[in-house]
């Protein structure tokens, strides 16, 4: 009996343990779920707002004609399939707040406990992505019936404006849909497409409908898998809404399936017409074009003048005319060889010079198997004709790319930089050394601008020859181009020893070889851009030991092979957008490594040896959404790092005083001698002084995002920019920030009136390097208190001026008063959503005028009645209070009814945007107006 009782016992005690351990870890979670409902709630309520937000942005640019990003779109989608996952916990979250104590209410209230932990880090991942950098929808207006398009004028060259006018002619036949335009590269294709394009611009022609222009190039497949096909449907819907259009198709290699693109049959679609331009007359055949123009070379006059044009006076001379005269005739009548050769030779007139170049285009040209090959030494010369240390192979590096790709300046330097081609200078100087490789080239007609701010891009003719010339051996650029071309498997048999740059960018492979490559000599291997590669096998990269350049951005491999580490010459290795990387050896061993960029992988830490890399110049941990630890030490120990960007990383560095020792800190950077360019997320605003921000004050460029949700869009003075969100700022002192600062962004912050008072009181100076100041998300009225209003302008070259949802100003007057803004320099005043606003701007004592203000835009705000006040008794004819003023937005607005209550004149107005002001009946027109307005917009009423 006794041993029964003792099993008995023992096991009521352990079923007690297990029972009371459980009962304890419940309880626990209970304890804590008032505090998880609390921040589970803040966080859901800001979720929604924002998605309210962006729903009214989308709306408003569908109503415009633009197009939603597609990230904006599945983010919404993605807070919506959030929001019916939460009604349950909300539900539960009511109901355990009413519940007592019970055991039965305990497990409830656990369960609910469980339900928001896993939900939350959902709800902040969404809330870090919601901060749209690029905008909700594309940047590209609702377009003009035709826009012009910029271009060499050809009504001097009679060939081609008799193709111009028999396009032009064949374009009004009812019976022709389509019209192909066809002959070899470089005869003026594209230039003849766009002076059409800007016949049809002008009021005297008989109107198409509007113009759609889409240049094609050889890699067309790939871009229509990867950006066209999902857009077609709306594209098509969006067609099939015009009563008439034209298509220009430029440069197509290959027939193209119009039902892909969403474009409408001519067939079918009465008002379609569709002009392509093609090196072959099988493609326009292969298109079922009704009419087919072929683009004849210039005759000998024709190419004399334009080449005289080009070249300049220096044509004329005695001694060089019969040089210029057979240089032409080697041109063979190709404009786009007539003018490099013309560009080169503009301005020489020392005879020598001349003779070279005919002698150079006379030599014998190795046989490529096509009929342009002779066509191509006009170009081959001016290649030959750069001076300069190196501009010979960074002008080759750039055929690497594939056709008609608008390349990034900045990347372009990285690799020049890396390959030795510009010499080790600090990153600023690099970059502006580039730049200036990049205008020379540009200037000998080599390279051309791209289709982006920041790139550029080869005519493909010139990239053609870039390529004969690099897959020669002489050059020491031996190159093997295997770039845009659809590839889904490398062939080993492509490699040899002899290669320096191998270039495999924007294909579909899948899978590359097992094996040893024997390419000993490769100092560039390019593989971005293959989004179905998941591995790189350990042995492929072995053969590769002098690389200096590896990318493999933008593929789905999710380890690096242990081989990357055996690469001891690389300077660059770029694994951008490497969505499915989450876990980095230890890169120690790449101790001359110069270039890391990490941009949006999914790493969750930097490893232990990273801190070894004592070359490092660059490091771009920017959009790692995943990446919570660096440890202490690692960063510090970069001691050549000159750029530090972790925009939009979820990684806060920490402050002094709330350190965890394990974790980099803020002030930790300071040790940085070497760094020029710094973008981090903080916690909160570090406690500095004039003494220990001597390290800031050395930055050429920082951005500086401080508190839990600080990520704002871009503006025009980001170079040295401070965005605070979501603080108590009352009590802060932010003066050494404004003292560096170009441009401050307070969002969603607490305590601005107080903050403002203390900047007005303790202020030794004013803050002349703040050009831009926005101010979003605000219960503050910012009307200064107390009488503390500065007695001078603090903020004295402030140039734009952005106020966003400030709940209760009721004019930007409020903040002049408060920090004695006179707007001598402002340029932009732009305010949205402010509820209680009631006019813009007071004149009267502080500002008469705005001298030069360039841009208003107001837009969502329901009490504004007019733009400019002034006192009953001021004079009643004033000077304008915007004489500068040369655009002007405005957008529902239902209470506007005037702008001005005096009458004033605005001689410098070019653009009016009036949308949903239905109670304004007048606008600011004059005689003056009519010289300079270019574009008005409104609804007919």
């Amino acid at each position: 009996m006794e041993v029964v009782a003792s099993i008995v016992g023992s096991a009521v005690a352990a079923t007690g343990r297990l029972f009371c351990g459980s009962l304890y870890s419940m309880i626990k979670s209970t304890v804590k779920l008032q505090s998880e409902l609390d921040v589970f709630d803040k966080e859901m309520r800001s979720l929604i707002v924002l998605r309210d937000d962006v729903k009214d942005q989308t709306e408003l640019a569908e109503k415009e004609g633009k197009v939603i990003r597609s990230n904006v779109i599945e983010w919404l989608r993605e807070v919506d399939e959030l929001q019916l996952k939460v009604k349950p916990i909300e539900a539960g979250m009511v109901n355990s707040r009413k519940l007592s104590g019970c055991s039965f209410n305990c497990r409830k209230r656990y369960r609910v406990s469980r339900e928001v932990a896993e939900i939350l880090p959902e709800i902040e991942r969404l809330l870090k992505d919601s901060s749209f950098n690029s905008g909700v929808f594309y940047p590209s207006k609702r377009p003009r019936a035709v826009e012009h398009n910029p271009g060499p004028s050809i009504q001097a060259q009679t060939t081609a404006s008799k193709s111009l006018e028999k396009t032009m002619s064949q374009l009004y036949v009812d019976e022709v849909r389509r019209i192909g335009i066809w002959g070899m590269g470089g005869i003026g294709k594209t230039t003849l497409v766009k002076n059409l394009n800007n016949e049809l611009k002008s009021a005297s022609v008989k109107s198409l409908g509007i113009v759609i222009w889409v240049t094609v190039s050889k890699n067309l497949e790939a871009k229509v898998e990867e950006t066209l096909q999902g857009m077609a449907t709306r594209l098509y819907q969006r067609l099939q809404k015009e009563e008439k259009f034209l298509l220009i198709l430029d440069d197509v290699w290959e027939k193209i399936d119009l039902d892909i693109l969403g474009v409408p049959q001519p067939e079918v679609h009465k008002g379609c017409k569709i002009i392509l331009t093609s090196r072959f007359m099988e493609v326009c055949r292969e298109m079922m074009t009704n009419v087919e123009v072929k683009m004849e070379v210039l005759n000998y006059e024709e190419a004399w003048q334009l080449f005289s044009q080009i070249a300049g006076d220096v044509v004329g001379l005695e001694q060089v005319r019969p040089f210029a005269e057979e240089i032409v005739r080697e041109c063979s009548g190709l404009p786009l060889a007539i003018i490099t050769m013309g560009t080169a030779m503009r301005g020489k007139k020392m005879i020598k010079l001349w003779k070279h170049a005919l002698n150079e285009l006379r030599r014998s040209v190795p046989c490529m198997g096509g009929v342009e090959v002779k066509l191509y030494m006009p170009l081959k010369w001016s290649y030959d004709s750069l001076e300069g240390n190196n501009i010979k192979p960074c002008f080759l590096y750039c055929a690497l790319f594939p056709e008609d790709f608008s390349i990034e300046i900045n990347e372009l330097v990285r690799y020049w930089v890396a390959e030795g081609l510009i010499d080790e200078q600090d990153y600023e100087d690099s970059v502006n050394r580039g730049i200036a490789l990049i205008e020379n080239l540009k200037d000998s007609c080599l390279l051309e601008d791209g289709s982006r701010d920041g790139t550029v891009k080869m005519h493909d003719v010139v990239r053609d020859v870039a390529i004969w010339i690099a897959s020669s051996s002489e050059e020491g650029c031996k190159s093997l181009v295997r770039s845009g071309i659809g590839l889904s498997e490398i062939s080993v048999g492509e490699f040899s020893s002899s290669l320096r740059r191998v270039s495999f960018i924007d294909n579909k492979i899948t899978r590359l070889p097992d094996r040893v490559i024997q390419c000993s000599e490769a100092s560039t291997l390019l593989l971005q851009g293959n989004l179905p590669l998941d591995t790189v096998p350990e042995s492929f990269l072995l053969g590769f030991e002098a690389l200096r350049v590896l990318n493999i951005s933008g593929s789905r491999i999710q380890s690096l092979p242990s081989s990357v580490l055996q690469l001891g010459d690389l300077r660059a290795l770029l694994l951008r957008d490497y969505f499915y990387l989450e876990q980095l050896p230890s890169l120690g061993e790449l101790n001359r490594l110069q270039v890391l960029d990490l941009c949006a992988t999914r790493i969750r830490e930097l490893p232990r040896g990273m801190e070894n890399l004592n070359n490092l110049r660059q490091l771009d941990l920017s959009r790692t959404h995943y990446l919570k630890t660096i440890q202490a030490g690692i960063i510090s120990g970069l001691s050549c790092l000159e750029v530090l960007d972790m925009t939009l990383s979820a990684y806060h560095l920490s402050v002094k005083g709330e350190v965890e020792e394990e974790q980099t800190s803020f002030e930790e950077l300071g040790c940085l001698e070497r760094l020029l360019v710094l973008s981090v997320r903080l916690d909160r605003i570090p406690c500095l002084n004039s003494e220990n921000v001597t390290w800031i004050n050395k930055l050429r460029r920082f951005q500086f995002f401080i508190g839990p949700t600080a990520n704002c869009l871009p503006t025009r003075h980001d170079k040295r920019r401070v965005t605070i969100s979501g603080l108590n700022l009352s009590g802060e002192w932010i003066g050494w920030l404004l003292g560096n600062a170009s441009s401050l962004v307070l969002k969603n912050c607490l305590g601005l009136n107080e903050m403002l008072e203390d900047l007005v009181i303790n202020s030794v100076g004013c803050f002349v390097c703040i050009k831009s100041l926005t101010i979003a998300s605000s219960n503050s009225s910012l009307r200064p208190g107390g009488g503390c209003a500065a007695h001078s302008d603090l903020l004295p070259n402030l140039e734009e001026l952005h106020l966003q949802d400030m709940t209760y100003q009721e004019s930007i007057s409020e903040l002049v008063g408060h920090l004695g803004l006179r707007f001598q320099k402002l340029k932009l005043i732009e305010v949205t959503r402010c509820s209680q606003m009631k006019y813009l701007i007071y004149c009267g004592h502080f500002i008469l005028t705005l001298p030069n203000l360039e841009v208003i835009k107001v837009s969502f705000c329901d009490k504004l009645d007019e733009l400019f006040s002034y006192h009953s008794r001021q004079k009643m004819y004033p000077d304008p209070v915007a004489p500068s003023l040369r655009i002007l937005e405005l957008k529902n607005l239902p209470k506007l009814r005037t702008l001005c209550r005096h009458e004033q004149t605005w001689p410098c107005l070019e653009q009016v945007d009036v949308i949903k002001c239905n109670l304004l009946r007048k606008l600011p027109f004059t005689n003056q107006s009519a010289d300079t307005m270019k574009e008005i917009k409104g609804e007919s009423q």
